[in-house]
């Protein structure tokens, strides 16, 4: 798998997934227009079943022409409950797409040494294809060791360093899935981004990071008008931090603090994507402050409901990829 030319990566992302990477743009199809504000909402939920109904089909030719399932193995430690939502949610998600998918449960007592025999057979079984190990880990457990243990080819999370280094260079093996949620959020709602200035507050290597150099590419998946923006990252040392947001015609919040954008930090017009999960008061909110920034944007995703039910479908995307680029390249993959 290792040094796969970019063109036969993408070739393959094409035959497999031509509707879903480079499906025509449906400007209205998954915003509506609420009465009580000026911004168009962005329904992630809506646009994630539509994606993941073409995921099926995908995944049932896939099962038709070769025989097998793609296959994607969880591994959850401890009981943390939301952890056991998300892999809940990943479950039931793979269920309807067709494809398979394994948990493999651990005790909150598991050692570094267990967790990582646990990732090295799946890394050598050959029924699985994608593996992910879900976060947060335990304390006392070493997340970055076990991630980078992850083989390459099966990393459908995109955390590996050998998958961060491609995505930098402009020729990913798979898109992380907040990113290419949001990415395909903005393209199939007509929201280009080349020409425009993309600011995104917050540097995690899972969602800041990744999302700017995504859109700074010449180029993508999904067509150049999804890429080529005039990126600007912010984070918790930025200076003056509104003088900067207000400049966005694409504001991306990630951050993790509830209503940390208002509405006087936001340019009129401008996109806002709300990538935040907060619990405050048993409420979910983001990191938006929604009722008082949608008087001012021209589109903006809500909270639940907006970038959440992407990734888990972006999640399902790469292990039907990895899948097809593994059958492609053989058992060595």
């Amino acid at each position: 798998m290792r040094g796969t030319p970019f063109s036969d990566v993408l070739g393959c992302v094409i035959r497999r997934f031509g509707r879903l990477t480079v499906g025509p743009v449906y400007p209205g199809r998954f915003d509506r227009q609420d009465s009580r504000m000026n911004a168009k909402l962005l329904d992630g939920k809506a646009l994630a079943k539509e994606i993941r109904a073409e995921i099926a089909v995908d995944a049932a030719a896939f099962t038709e022409k070769h025989n097998m399932r793609a296959t994607l193995a969880a591994v959850l430690v401890g009981e943390d409950p939301a952890s056991q939502v998300y892999v809940r949610n990943k479950e039931r998600a793979c269920a309807k797409a067709g494809i398979e998918s394994r948990l493999v449960r651990l005790p909150s007592s598991t050692g570094q040494s267990e967790l990582m025999q646990v990732v090295s057979d799946l890394n050598n079984d050959p029924d699985v294809n994608g593996i992910l190990v879900q976060l947060p880990l335990p304390d006392g457990l070493d997340s970055t060791e076990v991630l980078d243990a992850i083989r390459p080819e099966k990393d459908v999370d995109a955390f590996h360093p050998e998958n961060v280094g491609l995505l930098l260079q402009g020729r990913p093996r798979f898109l992380p899935c907040t990113p290419h949620g949001i990415q395909q959020m903005l393209q199939r709602t007509g929201i280009e981004t080349a020409g425009k200035h993309v600011v995104v507050i917050g540097r995690s290597d899972i969602v800041g990071k990744p999302m700017a150099a995504m859109l700074v590419q010449r180029g993508s998946a999904l067509g150049a008008a999804a890429a080529n923006a005039t990126v600007t990252l912010c984070h918790s040392r930025t200076v003056d931090l509104p003088s900067i947001t207000k400049q966005a015609d694409i504001l991306i919040a990630a951050i993790g603090m509830p209503k940390f954008v208002t509405a006087d930090m936001v340019k009129p017009g401008a996109a806002v994507v709300d990538v935040g999960i907060n619990r405050v008061e048993e409420r979910l909110v983001g990191d938006v402050d929604f009722d008082e920034v949608c008087k001012v944007a021209g589109a903006i995703t809500p909270v639940p409901g907006g970038v959440g039910p992407l990734t888990v479908t972006m999640l399902l995307r790469n292990t039907l990829l990895a899948a097809e680029l593994q059958v492609a390249n053989g058992p060595s993959a």
